[in-house]
This record gives structure tokens, sequence and C-alpha cells, in this order.
């Protein structure tokens, strides 16, 4: 499932390539996402132009010229492939999941622009469209989730405010997007792992130190991998070219057996199932 960092990647692309750019048509071949695409999708996108690009969490919104803005999510399996018309690179997948050319099944939407088409791809179709017709609704729609690791606000005192009298274990609360909006669970056994904090560990019984640290390796963790261009699972480039490389920096997530990276620890890295989801840790040195 594509995390924060892969769709701030996402984000990125279709910045570079459809920004300011008029649709002049939408083909909907499949209107059975996770919720079902509105009959009038097509008339409110098409002829309008694409103002700007913003990502929210794991959701990219689309701002349209009359102030209307299309939220997407891409749920488990979802991709959006780039085509166009004059290059013969076949890769078009803006993002690193999943096949890096354009699938003949399950290419549920297509957005076409004067130069290039823009379109959804979503075997298990868990991902969605959702339309707000107004800035109000998108930020109401925001209001609904927890503030961003990015987010000023996400400090100590906010994640003591929040975790002081709580019992479940904090590896649940990384995922928790009430909680904070973003993390998914290839970061969150990355970032306790900086941190030095077991998984299982109740959020009530972790010191100042360890909730700074939460803090402080949430952004880092994050920011790392945008800046190495997302974690790309079965390693292939996007449409501009660019691998997704985060995945050779793991130093816990699937190294299930192999020793602890830390020159200090003998430990091995020890994989569990926290509420359905594997995780993977150093036993010696996440107490």
């Amino acid at each position: 499932m594509p995390e924060l960092p892969e769709v701030e990647i996402v984000k990125q692309s279709l910045i570079k390539n459809v920004k300011s750019q008029k649709i002049l048509n939408v083909i909907v071949r499949n209107r059975n996402l996770r919720f079902r695409i509105p009959n009038n999708f097509k008339s409110i996108l098409k002829k309008k132009k694409i103002v700007n690009i913003k990502r929210f969490s794991k959701y990219i919104i689309i701002e349209l010229s009359n102030k209307i803005y299309c939220i997407l999510h891409l749920g488990m399996s979802g991709t959006l492939h780039i085509v166009k018309q004059k290059n013969k690179n076949l890769i078009t997948n803006s993002s690193f999941y999943h096949s890096p050319f354009l699938p003949k099944k399950h290419n549920h939407v297509e957005i076409i622009f004067k130069k290039l088409r823009l379109i959804y791809n979503d075997p298990r179709r868990f991902g969605y469209f959702k339309i707000l017709n107004n800035p109000l609704k998108l930020k109401n729609f925001i209001n609904n989730y927890a503030i961003e690791p990015f987010n000023r606000k996400f400090n100590y005192n906010y994640i003591k405010g929040k975790l002081h009298d709580k019992k479940k274990n904090i590896k649940n609360y990384l995922l928790d997007q009430k909680f904070v909006s973003g993390i998914g669970n290839i970061y969150a056994s990355e970032i306790l792992f900086e941190s030095k904090i077991n998984p299982k560990k109740k959020s009530c019984d972790l010191s100042e130190i360890e909730l700074r640290d939460i803090v402080k390796y949430s952004k880092i963790v994050l920011n790392n991998s945008i800046k190495k261009g997302g974690s790309s699972i079965r390693n292939f480039v996007n449409t501009s070219g660019d691998l997704g490389s985060f995945q050779k920096y793991f130093k816990v997530y699937e190294r299930e057996g192999k020793n602890c990276p830390k020159i200090y620890c003998d430990g091995e890295i020890k994989r569990i199932i926290i509420s359905n989801r594997s995780t993977f840790y150093c036993a010696n040195c996440q107490k």
C-alpha cells in the first residue's frame, strides 16, 4: 500500500505533468471502486483547468479552476499511469508499486489532456475519487483526520497529551489516523527502531525521551524516504526515470532473521504480528 512518501512522489509527478493543464475528456470504465464514482464525475472534470495539486496524508488533492476539489486515495493497489502521446518510453507508472507499465486490465478511469492521458488502475478497487465542491468542504474533510508528522503541531506536547493515559501499544497508535495522519506499516516499524522503542510497549509507559524521539524520527524517516524517491518494493523507475530506493535503507522492515544494523547491538531482527500486520524490530535494543 502506498504510504505518505510514495503519495508525495505521485503528487510531485502530477505537478510536473498536468498542473495548469486543461482536462479535455474523462472516461469512466468502472464506477465501482471503494466508493462508487458519481454519475456527474465526467461533467464536473471536463473542460476544467488543474490549478494546483496538493497532498494531505495519503490523499492527493486536485484543485480545479472553479474551486472544486477532486480527492484521490490510492487504496491498497491503486496506481496512476501517465501515458504521453509522442513518448516512446513505455514506463508509465507515476509511483513505485506494481507494474511500471500500463496494465491491460483494471484501468478504471482515464483523464485526457492535450498531450497525455492520466489513467487510474486498481485491481483490488480499494481506492476512490471524491468530489468536494467548495473550500469549506475540503477543510472539513481534512479536519476529520489528525495532523501530519510534518506539521509543527506534531510535537512533544501534542503526543504527550494524546498518549499519557492510553494503554494501547505504540505501534497501533502510529497507524491510527486519528492520532497522526500518513504513517503506514513500513514506516511505523522504521520509526520505532530509530527511537529504540519496542512496538508492543504501552503508550502510557513511554518516557519523555521516547516521546520526543517519536516526533523526531517520524519527520526524519519520512523525509529521508521522500528524498530517496519512496520505497520501491519491486525495484523499478517511475515516469521521471527515478528509482524509489528507500527500501535499500530499511533498518528492520522485511529483515527478519538478519543482524541488527546498529554497530553496538548483537541482536537479531524479529517479526511479530500486531493487529494482523507484520511488525519488525530488534528485541535487544528496542525495549
